[in-house]
This record gives C-alpha cells, structure tokens and sequence, in this order.
C-alpha cells in the first residue's frame, strides 16, 4: 500500500463532484450510507462496512451486488461508528494517505469525533484528510504543505491546549514563530498568495482548515 490512498466515503453530507478526485490506483471504502452514493453513482467500493440502519433492505441489496466485499454489524451491539469502522479497517491497510468524505454534516458530535479521528493517523504516520465541496482540512504536528485547492480560505485552529512555533509562508498574513491556544481565533480566515504555502509547528497540534461559503 505505500505511496497509495484510501478514499473514505461516509453517510453525511457528499457533493458528486468528488468523485472527480478518485484515482485509479485508489482504494475505496463506503461506509454505511456512503457505500449507497458509491454505488448509484456508479463506482463498486473495494469494501462496504457498517450497520446499514440508514438504508433499506433494497439499497443494502443493491451494494451487495455491487461491492467487492461487505462487512456488516449489528447496529445495537456496536461501540464505533461506522465511519470509525472504515477507518481502522483504512489504518490496517497502511496506505500514505487517507481521505474522508461524507464526514461533515448536521451532527456536531460526529463531525467533531471523525476531525478527532485524524490524530490517529498521524501518530501512525499516515495522512487523514477531510474533504467536501465546502472545506479541506489536515492535521500536522511539524511541517505541511498546502495546495491551492480552490478554497477562498485557510484557517489555523489548535487541536491540542497549545500549539508553538507556527510559521506560515506563502499566506497573506505570515506568522514566525508564533502560539495558538484553543479559544483564540487569531488563525482563522488566512488566505494563500499563490499555489502553495507551508505551515510549521514546533510543538502541538494544529488543523489547517480550508474552507469557502
């Protein structure tokens, strides 16, 4: 799996345009609701896990048909979320790189649980990223890179108490050797001044938040 992505397709908000993202070589999980856009949009996931409590018995006959491999659970005796669910099965699989969408929606609870999910990722060194039509969020505890991806802003939030050492090049309001704390909004709504900047930290933990209205 090195040097490959896994594409997380969730059951909350996903816009088709994101399928233009996909890539050969990618591996595709739907979870859930998420396994059901897949599939209507014509795309067979390389694997469908969850509860399945948000389809009906015809949809879930419908991925069935039409994934590679389908892992179901009972949705009362379960202690995960079933975006969580793809996720580990996602971290086994070792890839560079792994992308959510369908992540973001109406409950706070599970959006905020799924950018919490992200950690996991970087302790294990590999790459979680957010991404629908509306935002593209990452995690970095050293250095990053961020593509121009369209997105009008980009915004620094602490995941942790206390983020230092923030520098930022190529953004139209540079910091050096800054700090954030959780409850200040000094980071948000930055913008890049071309293709690309970086973003360092020295210590702690910070979400780079792309977004546009």
């Amino acid at each position: 799996m090195a040097g490959k992505r896994v594409l997380i397709f969730a059951g909350g908000r996903i816009d088709p345009d994101v399928l233009q993202d996909i890539q050969a070589d990618d591996v595709l999980i739907g979870a859930d609701r998420g396994a059901l856009f897949l599939v209507e949009h014509g795309i067979r996931p390389h694997l469908a896990v969850g509860d399945f409590d948000s389809v009906s018995p015809e949809e879930l006959d419908n991925i069935k048909q039409n994934c590679m491999e389908l892992i179901a659970c009972d949705p009362v005796d379960k202690d995960l979320t079933d975006t969580e669910l793809a996720y580990n099965l996602a971290l086994k699989q070792q890839p560079a790189e792994i992308l959510m969408t369908g992540v973001i929606g109406t409950r706070l609870d599970h959006t905020l649980a799924n950018v919490h999910m992200m950690l996991r990722g970087l302790q294990q060194q590999i790459r979680t990223d957010i991404w629908d039509k509306h935002n593209y969020i990452t995690l970095t505890g050293s250095e990053c890179r961020i593509t121009d991806r369209g997105y009008t802003y980009v915004s620094l939030l602490p995941l942790t108490p206390e983020v230092t050492g923030i520098t930022l090049e190529g953004f139209l309001y540079p910091l050096d050797n800054a700090s954030l704390r959780i409850g200040q909004s000094l980071g948000i709504s930055n913008r890049l001044t071309g293709p690309e900047g970086i973003v360092r930290v020295s210590s702690g933990l910070l979400l780079i938040m792309q977004s546009k209205d």
